[in-house]
């Protein structure tokens, strides 16, 4: 705990961005060991491990392994899921064509063609390591550093080391896209969760729909006043227990209170999108007139950072495609794509990007072999731990640069690995 906190009060910073913000609260005292870039993260998870074959690392060597066995020399050993680990690993080349694009020349597959006007604003890290190949452990350590939950997620030590910036909102927000069909892939609270950390670090989930928190207005023929008094009535209690147990858990209890009725006042003014103007949807595109999905997620992911939230995390699922990858990745790309790019661009307008550090990947690759028949339209891929994509923007990050690199398989790393831990250290020290 110590050395997290060592590591994250390089990032204290303070700054008033609205009209309800306040100086920062609850965070580390002391002075930050270098100038501190990032102020504020917006983490656009995928879950389900996105193909990096299909989306950022151009292969076009793999044309000539097509439906040939992957030699040995490269598999080396990869442990492989029980989904393939019985069947041929037969090379299948990138579903998507690939052009090369901006200053920078960042290579960009078809299907994310929104990315493509903005990857001089991007930093691709095509080297990506971790050690687990399935999701739920992959994801837990993608955003915890740990495969087994009870460790701080990368949110709470943000949130514990820089404090708040905004007396009515919680300093971590999570937000789960609404997706148009029901998702069978599980997300876990542990994965925005607190650890040994106190409970008052984890992030605070809004429901994907109009009414992002329940309960918000209080109970008919209840006055405001008199709301007022039984919570003050109840918090003396509380501190009253709390002098005598010491229990962290009744301070939190006390504070959950408290930015409950704060938040009364904050959400639905942060969750109307009705002063947003016709602009910004036609930037994020006709989805983020839905509520609750990707693309208004990401507005509200804007509209949080602007109001002094320190972390925001999105998760979008179902990037898992193990069958009918060109369809299934293809429709995770539609959801995604125009508004991740969006969101850079929104912010880089505002000028807010150079304070605002955002993040997207999810918890693993995929394989270059296919799952299934390698030449079927139904064919996929199976999960890849051994190399992966994420990109970063703002922040302190420099921009149009890509770092690291893979084999001609895309299948184990050629050029300076980075570990998922080594990516969190990264990020805190922005």
């Amino acid at each position: 705990m110590g050395l997290g906190a060592l590591a994250l009060a390089s990032l204290e910073s303070g700054r008033a961005t609205a009209e309800e913000a306040a100086p920062t609260v609850h965070g580390l005292s002391g002075i930050p060991h270098h100038t501190p870039r990032a102020k504020n993260v917006i983490f656009l998870t995928q879950s389900g491990g996105p193909s990096q074959i299909e989306l950022f690392d151009d292969k076009p060597g793999l044309s000539k392994w097509a439906g040939k066995e992957l030699p040995e020399s490269v598999r080396q050993g990869q442990r492989l899921t029980t989904m393939t680990a019985n069947q041929k690993q037969l090379v299948m080349p990138s579903r998507a064509t690939f052009g090369r694009y901006g200053d920078s020349g960042a290579t960009v597959g078809e299907w994310l063609p929104h990315h493509t006007q903005v990857v001089d604003d991007l930093c691709f890290v095509k080297s990506m390591v971790t050690d687990q190949i399935n999701h739920a452990p992959a994801m837990t350590k993608f955003l915890t550093g740990h495969q087994l939950p009870g460790r701080p997620s990368l949110g709470a030590w943000t949130s514990y080391g820089l404090g708040s910036e905004n007396r009515n909102l919680p300093e971590y927000l999570v937000l789960i896209s609404k997706m148009k069909r029901p998702s069978d892939q599980p997300l876990y609270d542990h994965y925005w969760g607190s650890g040994f950390l106190p409970s008052r670090y984890q992030g605070v989930k809004l429901r994907n729909a109009r009414e992002p928190v329940l309960y918000l207005r209080d109970p008919d023929g209840l006055p405001r006043e008199l709301r007022r008094g039984m919570l003050d009535g109840l918090a003396e209690l509380n501190e009253m227990r709390l002098a005598t147990t010491g229990d962290p858990e009744i301070e939190t209890r006390i504070r959950q209170y408290e930015m409950a009725w704060r938040m009364q006042t904050s959400i639905p003014e942060l969750t109307d999108l009705s002063d947003e103007p016709e602009s910004t949807f036609e930037l994020y595109g006709p989805d983020s007139r839905r509520p609750g999905s990707y693309a208004a997620n990401c507005i509200l992911a804007r509209r949080l950072v602007e109001r002094g939230v320190r972390f925001v995390q999105l998760f979008h699922p179902d990037w898992d495609h193990h069958s009918r990858l060109s369809s299934w990745c293809v429709a995770r790309c539609r959801d995604t794509d125009q508004a991740s790019a969006a969101l850079v661009t929104d912010l880089k307008q505002r000028g807010l990007l150079g304070e605002t550090l955002v993040v997207w990947g999810g918890e693993f690759g995929r394989g270059v072999a296919g799952q299934g028949a390698w030449d079927s339209p139904d064919g996929g891929r199976d999960h890849h731990p051994r190399c992966f994509t994420v990109w970063l923007s703002g922040g302190g990050v420099r921009p149009g640069l890509t770092y690291g690199a893979t084999d001609e398989f895309s299948y184990n790393v050629a050029e300076n690995p980075v570990h998922v831990r080594d990516l969190h250290a990264t990020l805190l020290h922005l």
